[in-house]
């Protein structure tokens, strides 16, 4: 397998092979936990720290695990890192992590950092297995941020709220409601909500794709039928 360069790493994560919009996976506690921002956010960090970690760890012990005991060691290493940040959000962030719930340990069971342990990091160097996990951790992060806000703002007109349980004190005001008065719509709150939503953005991830695939095509296809018509104009004079 040819080593992908670090630009080709950096688009695969957070566009080509996004691990939510194109791989589809970790869609548990993607649906499940997007109903606000602050929710989305907290998962997606914790997320990436151990996509980073693990992919570090698998790549540094690539050389020195078998075949029939590769998996089990990706697994242990998987939860290592889960219960760091585990420990880490009971510390800074409990009643975050009390909301969220199973959701922080289920991180083990995400294949997105299994498959990126087996299919990237126990292939390459340790600085690549590290752009890797960044790169599809902050694609994670990103599709979980746009769909909590999604669904917080038709949801319950707001955004932002309770950022506090994150960020502290300095983020208690930071929620934003753009219309008073507006009417909750339960739906997009609900699991339900969760599913239309994935859909609707994954829906614009390939109309925006098409759209570039068919723009390519064409600018490809130009300077063919302009170097035609020179030939056929210099047959006319000849």
């Amino acid at each position: 397998m040819a080593t992908k360069t670090p630009l080709e790493i950096i688009k695969d994560g957070l566009w080509i092979n996004n691990p939510a919009l194109v791989q589809v996976l970790g869609l548990c506690p993607l649906l499940a936990v997007t109903s606000t921002v602050v929710n989305a956010i907290g998962l997606g960090l914790a997320t990436l720290l151990v996509l980073m970690g693990s992919n570090l760890a698998v790549s540094l012990i690539r050389n020195f695990v078998g075949d029939s005991v590769r998996l089990p060691a990706f697994v242990m290493i998987i939860a290592s890192f889960v219960t760091c940040a585990e420990l880490l959000m009971q510390a800074y962030t409990y009643e975050l992590y009390q909301i969220l719930g199973i959701f922080i340990p289920l991180i083990v069971t995400n294949c997105a950092i299994l498959g990126r342990a087996d299919a990237f990091a126990c292939k390459n160097p340790p600085l690549l297995a590290v752009l890797d996990g960044a790169m599809m951790g902050l694609g994670f992060l990103a599709v979980l941020v746009v769909l909590g806000g999604l669904r917080e703002l038709v949801g319950q007109g707001t955004l932002f709220t309770d950022m506090d349980l994150l960020l502290g004190p300095v983020a208690a005001d930071w929620a934003i409601r753009p219309l008073e008065n507006y009417p909750d719509v339960l739906f997009m709150i609900l699991p339900p909500g969760a599913f239309v939503g994935l859909g609707l953005l994954i829906a614009i991830k390939n109309g925006i794709d098409n759209h570039l695939k068919q723009r390519q095509a064409a600018q490809e296809k130009a300077p063919v039928v302009a170097g035609s018509k020179r030939v056929r104009v210099t047959g006319q004079v000849s």
